[in-house]
């Protein structure tokens, strides 16, 4: 490591004559930072021991020793999984980038990347020509081709950034889409977004979820939920997520994972969907949510998706499905669509009540 970080740093800086107080310095320095960052993570994989609580969700979700192992290895041994992109705009004759095969849940707009691919650098992001993803949001989105388009309104309940609203946009094609994002901070970054890749007619709100269950009941064809949770395949990409294997933190998540289910299923018109997702690994904030509403409000169906059979979770009795973080296509999550089997469907105008807090998105 000691020879490794001056070869890589000499790397990165090489013919960069940075000036501390030219105006570009800091975002040279940032855009530096940020390849260093990728080229150690690609020369210098960094193992960190197993938690025991690692070691029992592996034996929860495994059979087979192998796969224990497999499992527990991509969550301490961070690796970089390829980006994709999502285009928003006609796709280029020739694309800028070395592109991977494409899987066969991956939509026409999508073109899957080459790991040493750096598309957020370049003009056509800046552009709003296509939207960053990481291959996981894709999966999860997937659920998506099992859902007939065009629909009317799609209601994205925890949008930001804003990856699921772009996906359901261009797989749905809405008549409306309005995006709401529960923690205020972040939603700017989602405003920002939309607005780059050129979603003028999306709303924006940050609202609690009940909102919409008290006051646009049975109205929504599709509501996203991609859920708070603990995050725990941040750690196959390096990240952090503290606490995340914690039975405390798991089952406050769920908690808060069934509340916001319960609300979307409320809103949701007769033949609609609730789209749910995770990017963790945890039964109790999957399989153990999706059976939940099943119960709780049995009008509801779980949804086959052909396209990911291949991935189907053998946790459940309902089609759900699964990415695990060793197949290397992604850091991995959980996915499954279901729909309403209800007749009854509520006109979908927004009340006057949410319609004074609808930010929309003006040039």
């Amino acid at each position: 490591m000691g020879i490794i970080f001056p070869m890589l740093l000499s790397l990165i800086l090489k013919g960069s004559a940075i000036i501390i107080h030219s105006p570009g310095f800091w975002k040279a320095l940032k855009s530096k930072l940020r390849m260093f960052k990728f080229l150690l993570a690609m020369a210098v994989p960094v193992s960190s021991p197993p938690s025991n609580l690692l070691i029992k969700l592996s034996q929860r979700l495994f059979d087979a020793e192998a796969q224990q192992s497999a499992f527990v290895a991509a969550l301490t041994t961070p690796q970089v999984f390829p980006q994709a992109i999502l285009w928003m705009r006609p796709r280029p004759e020739v694309v800028p980038f070395a592109l991977a095969p494409a899987l066969p849940w991956q939509s026409a707009t999508i073109d899957r990347l080459q790991p040493d691919q750096r598309p957020g650098q370049h003009p056509l992001h800046s552009a709003g020509s296509y939207y960053c993803l990481d291959m996981a949001s894709v999966f999860s989105a997937a659920v998506f081709s099992a859902i007939p388009s065009p629909v009317g309104l799609v209601l994205d309940l925890c949008a930001a950034p804003g990856g699921k609203s772009l996906l359901a946009w261009q797989h749905l094609q809405p008549k409306a889409l309005w995006c709401n994002e529960v923690i205020r901070k972040r939603v700017r970054i989602l405003i920002a977004n939309l607005k780059r890749c050129g979603l003028w007619d999306a709303l924006v709100f940050n609202l609690d979820p009940k909102a919409w269950a008290e006051h646009l009941p049975q109205a929504a064809s599709v509501v996203i939920v991609d859920a708070p949770c603990s995050g725990q395949s941040l750690l196959a990409k390096g990240d952090t997520a503290l606490g995340c294997f914690h039975p405390v933190t798991i089952k406050k998540n769920a908690s808060r994972q069934k509340r916001i289910l319960g609300q979307a299923a409320q809103t949701v018109a007769g033949g609609g969907y609730v789209a749910y997702m995770t990017c963790t690994f945890s039964s109790e904030e999957n399989e153990q949510v999706g059976a939940w509403l099943l119960k709780q409000f049995p009008q509801f169906e779980a949804v086959a998706v052909p396209s990911l059979a291949d991935y189907a979770s053998p946790l459940a009795d309902f089609p759900c499905y699964r990415l695990w973080p060793q197949s290397g296509l992604g850091a991995g999550g959980f996915t499954a669509l279901f729909r309403n089997r209800d007749a009854q469907m509520n006109p979908t105008t927004l009340p006057e009540s949410l319609s004074t807090q609808a930010l929309r998105l003006y040039s």
